[in-house]
């Protein structure tokens, strides 16, 4: 079940504390706190997902040059001023200012 959260609603408008809800996705908004009975809005955050990702992983498949071709990217590394070299992918082997 997806979890959402939820925030007080205070006297003057303006939000109050942020709490988070397990509900069914056909379950009622929620428009009182459920142990204060303080009007409450839902808010909108962004969505997460679990699994088996996490930063640790995300940088070892960054920087590994092969996984990053096999995924359809294409890695440049700066080499000197104004040029830089391909290290994964397709596209040229050079890109250069001049």
């Amino acid at each position: 079940m997806p979890t959402y959260v939820y925030e007080v609603i205070k006297q003057d408008g303006t939000p109050g504390e942020r709490f988070e809800v397990i509900q069914r996705m056909s379950d009622p908004v929620l428009t009182t706190h459920p142990e204060t009975g303080e009007p409450v809005r839902k808010v909108i955050t962004a969505a997460h997902f679990s699994g088996k990702w996490s930063d640790a992983e995300a940088k070892r498949t960054l920087n590994d040059d092969k996984r990053l071709g096999e995924l359809g990217f294409t890695k440049y590394v700066k080499s000197s001023k104004g040029t830089y070299e391909k290290r994964a992918g397709d596209g040229p082997d050079l890109i250069s200012a001049d």
